[in-house]
């Protein structure tokens, strides 16, 4: 129900109505309703309901929005029932689309917290982080919920509204950070591409992690909050010559996370379907029409909603390695080398690359662990964009941590990681990696017919040399793994780096 400042229900908000959008299901509240006042005046209401088990994914409550209204705020609780071992608790995310609409895809998104923040604002010159400032217009504003789990009992919710009025501020000019950092030419930069900050669920300021991206050695690093751009012009003034700064999002749908990379800025990508919707086709394409890559996150992972259920077909690359390595990790490195061995069958040519990020939202999460080392032409969006694109890059869990990988012919041929050796198919092939930073750890050679070679452990100096004969007949592609002594057990131990692969042949 929706009650006014005298607990009267004005709005007739038990007439409920259930539709469903070009996307997920959604529930429609009916409006709730403010009159105009005068300058300075607040005016609130405050709406309760329950959502039952299997609920829609988005419920929208339509909010009234007369004109001379300054600032729109919302603040909402909702209850946490105790609930049987096995079985999800109550978690309600929420959001804002303003009078332009909920279309998917349209205009009317004013930004999202999930479950991170209890209340936000909106107004011309200011917003709450993961909002995004704008003119406060008159008409049919809509509070999107989402149902993220929903417990047996149902979920009970209280939202309430506050509607301040008088004249509006003017509304900020975007600033933006450079598309170009001083780079050193043709090189190998380190970045980290999937971070989170207080614009969406993370605890770490801009600030701090511009600090900790330098202190990590990295040389660019790309925003991705949670289903909102509004960091996008936070970021210029953290910014330098050191420090590329890309913006993107990280697209959290109910059937997993895909993180945009390098878009243009206040490019915003909805995310408000499933896979059986048939419509991340469409937004994979609007990321890659905005100069962004699309790159699935923890396509393993085991949180509710985050295994990636969309398939590989729009993708650019893939985020294989996430945060401190784990067994799902483990299991993503090894499907991802399955699509390497699918990717033989037409000779290598449609191959997906792997990276690896941080996935950072708060100490102890380490920026930089693990972090994509990209060969590019310059410290530019484009061209590290084009590197990654290219798979001429490596994943290590610290700037501690290089490689070099190469495989050459009998007659000068010569090919680095993301690259093919051009070689008859019983031409002999050397293939060389050369590291350091990794005290103790072993080299494994992998290839389309599993691991093929493995080294004895690196010296205690963490640098060393290890080379390792074979034929393209043999060997379809070769990658290296650098991973830690195992402690006990058959597997192998945790990842210290790993490569894109090498191919071989014609």
């Amino acid at each position: 129900m929706c009650e006014d400042d005298h607990g009267h229900d004005p709005t007739g908000i038990g007439r409920r109505a259930v539709f469903v959008t070009g996307a997920a299901a959604a529930l429609t509240l009916g409006s709730v309703s403010f009159a105009s006042a005068a300058p300075r005046e607040r005016r609130t209401r405050t709406v309760r309901g329950t959502l039952p088990p299997g609920a829609p994914d988005f419920v929208y409550v339509p909010v009234e929005v007369p004109r001379g209204v300054r600032e729109i705020h919302v603040a909402y609780t909702y209850d946490r029932p105790a609930v049987p071992a096995g079985t999800q608790g109550n978690a309600l995310d929420i959001g804002l689309f303003d009078e332009r609409g909920t279309d998917l895809g349209g205009r009317g998104f004013r930004g999202w917290s999930g479950g991170a923040r209890t209340e936000f604002f909106v107004r011309a010159d200011d917003a709450t982080p993961g909002y995004v400032p704008g003119p406060v217009r008159p008409g049919t504003w809509h509070i999107a919920l989402g149902p993220y789990t929903v417990a047996p009992q149902g979920l009970s919710y209280e939202i309430t509204v506050t509607l301040t009025y008088g004249e509006q501020d003017a509304v900020p000019r975007p600033v933006y950070p450079p598309e170009r950092a001083r780079g050193r030419g043709r090189a190998w930069y380190r970045g980290d591409c999937h971070l989170h900050s207080e614009y969406s669920d993370g605890r770490y300021t801009l600030a701090e992690i511009a600090e900790l991206a330098r202190a990590a050695g990295l040389d660019f690093i790309n925003s991705s909050e949670h289903n909102t751009h509004s960091a996008h012009a936070h970021w210029a003034g953290l910014a330098g010559d050191d420090l590329l700064i890309l913006l993107g999002e990280e697209v959290t749908t109910r059937n997993g996370h895909v993180v945009a990379l390098g878009t243009e800025p206040g490019t915003f990508v909805d995310w408000r379907y499933r896979a059986r919707d048939n419509r991340f086709g469409r937004f994979a394409r609007q990321i890659r029409r905005a100069g962004g890559l699309v790159v699935p996150a923890h396509p393993h992972a085991t949180c509710i909603g985050c295994n990636w259920k969309f398939g590989f077909g729009e993708a650019d690359a893939v985020e294989v390695w996430n945060g401190a390595y784990t067994p799902d990790d483990e299991v993503a490195l090894a499907d991802w080398d399955g699509m390497l061995v699918a990717s033989v069958r037409d000779g290598g040519r449609d191959w997906l690359p792997a990276m690896g990020s941080s996935d950072s939202h708060r100490s102890p999460d380490v920026i930089g662990r693990p972090q994509t080392v990209v060969l590019a032409d310059d410290l530019t969006r484009e061209a590290i964009q084009e590197g990654i694109r290219a798979g001429r890059s490596y994943v290590a869990e610290s700037a501690k941590v290089a490689l070099s990988l190469t495989a050459s012919g009998g007659r000068g041929e010569h090919a680095g990681i993301g690259e093919r050796l051009r070689v008859d198919r019983d031409t002999p092939v050397t293939v060389r990696l050369e590291v350091t930073g990794a005290p103790r750890c072993t080299v494994r050679f992998v290839t389309d017919q599993g691991v093929l070679f493995t080294g004895d452990p690196l010296p205690v100096s963490g640098a060393g040399t290890v080379e390792w004969r074979t034929t393209a007949s043999y060997a379809a592609y070769v990658r290296a793994e650098v991973r830690h002594e195992t402690a006990a057990g058959p597997l192998p131990g945790a990842l210290a780096a790993f490569t894109n692969p090498v191919f071989l042949g014609r």
